[in-house]
């Protein structure tokens, strides 16, 4: 019997230094990981590749462009899709030149395609890191907070997402990051990015298609674009009003 008890407590004690070793581990990868992350975000900004995103500079590269995509064809699509991802990632500026970039050089049909694929990847890259590195601490901290608006959420998730995604007011890595520390399914988060980033994606790919005739990047997004954006963000909110309606008419 002692010699039971002995042995049990051993397994108890090794099976309690293996978690803690877990943990140790764990949390060696998620530094890991952060500090990566933070060095490319700084030697990106350092470098500052987004002085040369200009529409000056895409004119002036037109012919380049051009006879790049015709012999590269399939490269450049993969390319693409992979620096929209890295743009999404590691939250870096030039989404809205390279949409526009994209129309002038796939096309309005293939440009959209291309842009959807790689702003919907690289944010659910972003979700699920920050998801991996920030989660657990965030509900330890602040789990009241964070179990109400997980609460509320959840209920209305792929409406809350496709309003966060239309209405260009959010900025993009916000709505990353701040989706990730809740606990929406991925399935969800990423349909309803790729169909929530679809309307703003139109109207950038659209408008380098026609690139001779645009001046300047706030040519894009008109009083009238902006307006008919929130609406479709508004619009995507009326099932969760009515729910809400509905159930303080019923109390």
């Amino acid at each position: 019997m002692v010699k039971f008890a002995v042995i049990l407590l051993l397994a108890c004690v090794s099976r309690s230094g293996n978690d803690l070793f877990r943990l140790k581990i764990n949390l060696m990868k998620k530094n890991v990981i952060l500090i990566v992350l933070l060095l490319g975000i700084a030697l990106i900004y350092v470098y500052n590749p987004g002085q040369h995103l200009t529409l000056e500079n895409l004119k002036l590269n037109q012919d380049r462009l051009e006879d790049f995509y015709q012999a590269n064809s399939m490269a450049m699509i993969g390319g693409y899709i992979t620096l929209y991802m890295l743009i999404g990632l590691l939250l870096l500026p030039g989404s809205t030149f390279l949409s526009f970039a994209s129309g002038f050089i796939f096309g309005p049909g293939l440009g959209v395609a291309v842009v959807n694929i790689g702003a919907t990847l690289g944010a659910t890259l972003a979700f699920l890191v920050s998801r991996y590195l920030l989660r657990d601490w965030i509900e330890k901290k602040f789990a009241a907070k964070v179990k109400t608006v997980n609460d509320h959420l959840c209920q209305n998730a792929i409406n809350c997402i496709l309003f966060f995604r239309l209405v260009p007011l959010f900025p993009f890595f916000s709505v990353n990051i701040g989706l990730s520390l809740s606990k929406v399914p991925l399935r969800l988060f990423f349909f309803g990015t790729m169909f929530g980033t679809l309307p703003a994606t139109f109207v950038y790919v659209n408008a380098g298609s026609n690139l001779a005739s645009i001046n300047s990047f706030s040519e894009i997004m008109s009083v009238q674009v902006l307006g008919s954006l929130m609406l479709l963000g508004l619009l995507a909110m009326i099932p969760v009003i009515y729910k809400q309606v509905k159930s303080r008419n019923k109390a």
